[in-house]
């Protein structure tokens, strides 16, 4: 098994290496201090487990499980902490286990013996292995995860000016430019809601983006953006409640 190490504690990282140097069949593809590494190493790697801290500075480690399990294959992630205060929030992000620190070589062995059977399901077919439905996690998240060849790009939420829906893919428009992302509208707009208003059934819109409606000639209603190269359509079914949002902005 590939095992990607995430932990902003470098004696953390060093003693989880050792531990999983006494395990057969396992082999470490990446360390990384943040979550944003940990992304990235997974992108690249495509492991099959993720040992991951909680808290970590900037995207913490539940943020980024929330973003590993829309990876394809998506790796089994076993939180290890030193607190026990995230562990619904660390089942309701799918993981597999969660390990206490200092991690006992018991607890590790069992936990990759979880991850065995995970990865046997998903091999078989079925993506979630030996765990439960745990369904998506209700947490906001802080950023969009874009991923290209290999890669990624994390957007912070408060940069994207709106969201269009464009065939399986959504475009995000945000203030350093254009990513796609595999999410739908719905889901987006599920969980984003307070943040962005829906102007059409292809596009979401920032609040705080929204400058005005106007009217134009062929009796079509357009929303000014703030940062908007070009006014977006407004559908007829959402220009009632976008006055409504644009009048208490």
């Amino acid at each position: 098994m590939k095992v990607v190490i995430a932990d902003d504690e470098p004696l953390a990282r060093e003693r989880l290496r050792a531990l999983l140097a006494e395990q057969p069949g396992v082999e470490v593809v990446a360390e990384a201090e943040n979550g944003v590494e940990a992304l990235q190493a997974c992108a690249e790697h495509r492991p099959d487990v993720v040992l991951l801290d909680i808290a970590m500075p900037g995207v913490d480690g539940l943020e980024t499980a929330r973003h590993l399990a829309a990876f394809d294959p998506r790796p089994a992630v076993v939180f290890c902490t030193a607190y026990d205060a995230h562990a619904l929030s660390a089942f309701e992000a799918a993981a597999i286990d969660y390990l206490m620190k200092p991690i006992r070589a018991e607890r590790l062995s069992a936990a990759l013996e979880r991850a065995r059977m995970f990865v046997a399901g998903r091999a078989n077919g079925n993506g979630h292995g030996c765990e439960q439905e745990a369904g998506p996690a209700r947490q906001i998240r802080t950023h969009l995860c874009a991923r290209m060849r290999g890669s990624l790009r994390l957007i912070p939420i408060e940069e994207v000016h709106y969201l269009q829906a464009e065939e399986k893919y959504v475009v995000v428009h945000h203030a350093r430019g254009e990513d796609l992302i595999e999410e739908s509208l719905k889901s987006l707009e599920e969980e984003f809601g307070d943040r962005f208003v829906r102007i059409h059934r292809n596009c979401l819109v920032a609040r705080h983006e929204l400058v005005e409606l106007k009217r134009v000639g062929d009796g079509h209603v357009q929303a000014i953006l703030r940062h908007g190269k070009a006014p977006l359509e407004v559908s007829r079914r959402c220009v009632a409640g976008l006055r409504e949002t644009v009048r208490h902005l």
